[in-house]
């Protein structure tokens, strides 16, 4: 055992076969990795066990190669790629890498090594939309957490985001999570031990947690008292001190508070919007990374306060990472359009009638005062926006109101009804109809009014069909358009009924003209998990149509699928149509352009309010700027102060401009609707200071540069992830065909061995990609993809214990042209240990290439490119198999001699290793806790032998 517990990364034998002793938590644990096998079998054998004789654990070392089994260089370059392929621990200079299946962009490493120089990591990440900065956070805690530094994390987002991180957290980072919120705490508690004293704040390692759900009195102090100490808030805007009096952001901001007060706490914000109009909110946030941040004004700031600060806070539009480090980051042009309907006389009849009715409402409720003013202007809003919504939603809203009695309400019930007409920027998406605004209202009516609204149901009733509501003829033309040029729409609607109304109009109208169409609703009728499944079906046909409530509009990325937007409703949120468009215009749409069409009605004076008041100044200032800057104040203030002035206004002079709008001084809510746009054109110039300020101006691209050359050398990028892929597939007997789109076919794969058959699924035949964006359908091997991995383990394996037939081999011999002398090539694995001061030791593993000419002790060796440059060449003569077994023989008996050298290369790797780590870790102290020490002798792996072809010359 004494050889054992020298340290980790020793080589044992147990169990009749060969083992790595991985690092351990348990000191009554040795956990073993097989030397050929993958972290799947890693298996745990008792120390007591051991000391009683019942377990046999003794040092051991690592098989040489032998002549049996010998291939050529292609098998032996597959025996490299499979091994670094398999690499889970590679720390140069990176640990995470090996173990997530993304890859991330060049840029998306700039706050990784912001976050490493800092201790703690305190980090505002305020990137554009569809940047990326949910990969670049979990990019962060991976890395603590592989490091050892950290052992749990959490994610605190709105509850509608839940179920995203976790599956971010899970697929891609290979982070196990669950969410925490209200529906899931009863299940999480019964899976606790029953001793009862843990809390499934500690429990559970990785953690999503619904800010709003911790923000109470009554959770926030034990989420306090147990939090994980690395934390990333998503949306972070949602909890900064808030302008006004928002119980619910005020909450949220105490509880970053008392995160922050933590003087250890690693803590990661984000947002794409952080400058909400209000300078004291955006000086909370910063005050949360570090107390000094929130007296800083960025426009008098001096150079050593933007200095110190750009050390924390990165923010980055799309025009700055597009071209970055020589890597193309391919986002698409988005190109919006407006398309104008004209009500039918029939529905313009019913619109007249509805609108009558509610600035009757709105006047009558002047009279009275408190809730019986506040809900007949509800009333009348919510009637508006259902008859301009479709048919389906007016007749829903109308019937409701027209039938029902009046019940009682408390001040709590009243404060939720704001949702079902406005969009409030940082609440869930409430797509149900009206029916509680409905009935509070009918109850307000007499019965002349109930009877005017159930003869309103019967006229909306009979406008169903393009025939007589223009604007589903309008929709149905619009998407007519946009499948002929080649192109998938999602169409986006207020209320469910529409949703609903809208597909089975579109179904009807395209299904026959277009073979194969699929046309689908989805809303928040169905349960998270649902819409997913019923989105990703819906990706896979070739034609497809999608219409959604904005139940969609946050926590799903649909560029994948979807190329085109249509407003069939225009949101009265300009923050929540950038949300509906962003869900396809984001890194990862194969579409160069995508549209974005804004339906509406040229004699809708509200439509045309929400344009030109709303949408269109959004629109202005994200063409100026470049990126999305948020109505600066709630959109239902905005709203107020314009449906106010319509309600007022006689119907010859409903249809408004922004310039009529306010072209009366004594207009109270014009000069209110200008101080908004005042404020937003002050937001906006903020956010251009800033983002030319903090565009990771603290990390220089050749700092990035250095540190991605060193880890794809190790790890493979994704050209050697392809190379592998095609290679292994062709060797196991499968057909490669290389499509125009630049997706790969792989087919005729029943000889690929069985792990990998299980990966693809049980499919004959399958389309891949190895890069993103990919077309749609085809699958992206990454190097942890379930195929990659065990394609690469299998060949790896069967290498490894000579399996007869293997594609890979450990020993091979070939005669070329790209050699003068003879040359061998060794293939070392170095695994060392890597130290970090108050953390646990770690296990490193990386695959060296050595290549030198001669015979002992008269050698050269190769420069480290040179030998990795061999690995590939081509033969250019056949190589008897007496002379193959002769080389391969004379190569193994000098393996011996070049012992030393071999542990001097180790030493030099380690500290190369060390150097790395101490390098990106930077120079306030955290870097001199490093070191790496390795393990004598390196692995060899395989050789080639390359002999040089008679009478040739390089």
């Amino acid at each position: 055992m004494t050889d054992i517990e020298a340290g980790i990364g020793t080589i044992v034998r147990a169990r009749s076969r060969e083992w790595v002793v991985l690092p351990s938590d348990d000191v009554g644990l040795i956990r073993l990795r097989p030397l050929a096998g993958s972290e799947a079998e890693i298996a745990g054998i008792a120390r007591s066990l051991v000391d009683l004789g019942l377990e046999e654990v003794v040092p051991s070392q690592f098989p040489l190669p032998s002549v049996d089994g010998a291939g050529d260089a292609g098998a032996v370059r597959l025996l490299f790629d499979a091994a670094r392929l398999s690499l889970r621990d590679g720390a140069a200079p990176f640990r995470s890498l090996g173990r997530i299946s993304v890859r991330p962009r060049p840029y998306q490493f700039v706050p990784l090594l912001m976050g490493l120089r800092l201790d703690p990591v305190r980090l505002l990440i305020a990137d554009d939309v569809g940047v990326g900065k949910t990969v670049e956070s979990l990019l962060i805690a991976r890395e603590m957490v592989d490091r050892g530094e950290v052992r749990r994390v959490c994610v605190l987002c709105p509850p509608y985001l839940c179920d995203q991180w976790r599956q971010e957290l899970e697929e891609k980072f290979h982070l196990p999570a669950v969410v925490i919120r209200s529906g899931t705490v009863g299940a999480l508690e019964r899976e606790l031990p029953l001793s009862g004293d843990l809390s499934i704040y500690q429990y559970y390692p990785f953690i999503v947690v619904s800010i709003d759900y911790v923000k109470s009195d009554r959770n926030r102090a034990a989420f306090l008292l147990h939090c994980p100490s690395f934390v990333i808030v998503d949306e972070a805007h949602g909890a900064a001190q808030p302008a006004g009096s928002s119980k619910g952001q005020q909450q949220r901001h105490a509880l970053l508070k008392a995160l922050a007060a933590d003087p250890h706490r690693h803590l990661v914000l984000l947002t794409a919007t952080p400058h909400s109009g209000v300078g004291t909110s955006f000086s909370s946030l910063l005050g949360l990374l570090k107390p000094d941040f929130a007296n800083i004004d960025l426009a008098t700031a001096t150079e050593e306060e933007r200095v110190s600060l750009a050390r924390h806070f990165v923010q980055r539009r799309r025009a700055d990472i597009v071209h970055w480090l020589g890597e193309d980051t391919p986002f698409p042009e988005r190109v919006t359009l407006e398309t104008t309907y004209k009500l039918t006389p029939a529905y313009q009849a019913l619109f007249d009638e509805v609108y009558a009715f509610s600035q009757e409402l709105v006047k009558a409720g002047e009279s009275m005062t408190g809730w019986s003013r506040r809900i007949r202007y509800w009333t009348a809003l919510a009637l508006l926006r259902c008859v301009m919504s479709s048919p389906a939603a007016a007749s829903s809203a109308l019937a409701t109101a027209a039938g029902l009695k009046r019940a009682e309400m408390v001040e709590d019930e009243k404060n939720e009804f704001a949702p079902f007409i406005y969009e409030p920027t940082d609440e869930e998406v409430v797509d149900a109809a009206p029916s509680p605004i409905m009935e509070q209202g009918g109850a307000e009516l007499g019965d002349s009014g109930r009877r005017s609204l159930a003869r309103f149901v019967k006229v909306a009733e009979g406008l169903a069909g393009p025939k007589q509501d223009a604007k589903l003829a309008a929709a149905i033309g619009i998407v007519r358009q946009l499948l002929d040029e080649g192109r998938s729409p999602i169409l986006w609607c207020r209320y469910i009924a529409t949703a609903k109304y809208l597909a089975a109009g579109l179904e009807t109208a395209l299904s026959r003209q277009y073979r194969g169409l699929r046309v689908v609703a989805v809303t928040g009728e169905q349960p998270e998990e649902e819409r997913r499944e019923i989105v990703a079906g819906l990706g896979q046909t070739e034609r497809r149509i999608l219409v959604a409530s904005d139940c969609l509009s946050e926590g799903i990325n649909l560029q994948g699928w979807f190329d085109a937007v249509v407003h069939y409703d225009l949101p009265w949120n300009p923050n929540r149509l950038e949300q509906r468009e962003g869900r396809v215009d984001r890194f990862g749409q194969v579409a160069r352009e995508v549209k974005a069409v804004q339906l509406y009605g040229s004699d809708n004076p509200v439509d045309i309010a929400v344009l030109d008041v709303l949408i269109r100044k959004a629109g202005e200032i994200r063409r100026t700027l470049g990126v999305t800057v948020p109505v600066p104040v709630e959109s239902e203030t905005v709203m107020n102060s314009v449906l106010r002035s319509l309600f007022f206004k006689p119907p010859k002079a409903r249809q408004t401009t922004l310039a009529s709008f306010v072209e009366d001084p004594t207009n109270e809510d014009g000069a209110a609707v200008m101080e908004v746009h005042r404020q937003w054109d002050a937001a906006a110039a903020r956010e251009k200071v800033s983002r030319t300020r903090f565009a990771q101006k603290g990390i220089k691209p050749e700092e990035v540069e250095v540190e991605l050359a060193a880890t794809d050398q190790v790890l493979g990028d994704t050209g050697a992830v392809r190379a592998f892929v095609l290679d292994a597939v062709q060797r196991f007997g499968g057909r490669v065909e290389v499509q125009v789109d630049g997706t790969v076919l792989l087919s005729s794969l029943d000889q690929l061995p069985e792990p990998v058959l299980a990966a693809l699924g049980e499919e004959k035949s399958t389309r891949v990609a190895f890069s993103v964006p990919a077309r749609s359908g085809a699958s992206v091997l990454g190097r942890n993809h379930p195929v990659v991995t065990a394609l690469a383990t299998a060949l790896f394996e069967s290498a490894m214990v000579g399996a007869i037939g293997s594609p890979a081999a450990r020993c091979g011999v070939i005669r070329t042209a790209a050699v003068s002398r003879l040359t061998v090539l060794h293939l070392l694995r170095v695994r060392c240990t890597v130290e970090v001061a108050g953390a646990s030791p770690l296990l490193s593993e990386e695959v060296l290439v050595r290549a030198y000419q001669g015979h002992p002790p008269e050698i050269d060796w190769l420069s480290e490119d040179e030998a990795l440059a061999l690995l590939g060449v081509a033969p250019n003569d056949n190589v008897t198999p007496e002379e193959r077994r002769d080389r391969i023989g004379n190569a193994l008996q000098e393996i011996a001699a070049l012992a030393d050298a071999h542990a001097e290369a180790a030493q030099e790797h380690a500290a190369r290793l060390q150097g790395a780590h101490r390098r990106i870790r930077g120079s306030i102290g955290i870097s001199k806790r490093v070191v790496v020490t390795p393990h004598l002798p390196p692995d060899l792996l395989g050789l080639l032998v390359l002999i040089p072809v008679p009478g040739v010359r390089r």
